[in-house]
């Protein structure tokens, strides 16, 4: 396990999660189902896979925009469809759950903590794989780029604290991209990397995180480390 930059300080009431690379094992399977849906379209640009790699966080729409600065709306808009497309027929049934990500979201719900997800997904997306993966019941509420402007914005979180009553400062964002962690100071809330997706730890590192750990199935531990559950502060 890698070791925490430093033990909690503050009691937090919200845990927010990202979805793909931090809960899910989705990484290679986007990857694989991007360079299908930029070979639907010649003119599309043909960034290799670790570029694609390491964009996965943001969404199709604004990834494009890095790999081709001077295309167009139209362009992007057939390669998130050919993406749709693709992922619907061929890689929607391929990703997994990482693992311990189901026992460390279900222990957090137990122990009182507020349960949310803040993904690049689509919000059709998101919904069938909270289905597929019975992590449904965990979850108190969801963003999705379908409700907010892609990260690193701060739109997602600010949206979650204002539905769940929670202040920034209570709140922390769980991810495997700097966008994650670059949203979360945009958001003025603490964040959290994981070693699981798209991102190095020197990458992660960079952002200046509250820690950096393997993956979420140290979360509880470190939220252990500094204080009690919101169930035990009642």
């Amino acid at each position: 396990m890698a070791e925490p930059l430093a033990a909690p300080d503050r009691p937090f009431r919200l845990v927010v999660f990202d979805w793909d690379g931090t809960l899910m094992d989705s990484i290679g399977t986007i990857v694989e189902c991007t360079l299908a849906a930029l070979e639907d379209v010649p003119e599309a640009p043909k960034p290799p896979a670790e570029r694609i790699r390491e964009s996965i966080g943001l969404g199709l729409i604004q990834t494009m925009e890095r790999f081709f600065p001077h295309g167009d709306l139209p362009l992007f808009e057939r390669v998130a469809e050919a993406y749709r497309r693709r992922w619907l027929a061929e890689f929607k049934g391929r990703s997994t759950l990482l693992a311990g990500a189901a026992e460390t979201v279900e222990q957090l719900h137990a122990e009182g903590y507020f349960v949310a997800i803040a993904t690049a997904k689509s919000r059709a997306g998101l919904e069938r794989e909270l289905d597929q993966t019975g992590l449904r019941r965990f979850v108190h509420a969801s963003r999705t780029v379908s409700e907010a402007p892609s990260k690193p914005a701060p739109g997602m979180l600010l949206q979650l604290f204002d539905e769940l009553g929670v202040r920034s400062a209570s709140a922390l964002m769980i991810g495997d991209t700097a966008w994650d962690l670059q949203m979360a100071a945009n958001a003025g809330c603490g964040g959290i990397g994981v070693l699981t997706g798209g991102h190095s730890r020197e990458l992660l590192e960079a952002e200046r995180p509250l820690a950096c750990l393997d993956s979420v199935a140290h979360l509880p531990l470190w939220l252990g480390a500094g204080f009690a559950s919101p169930s035990s502060q009642d």
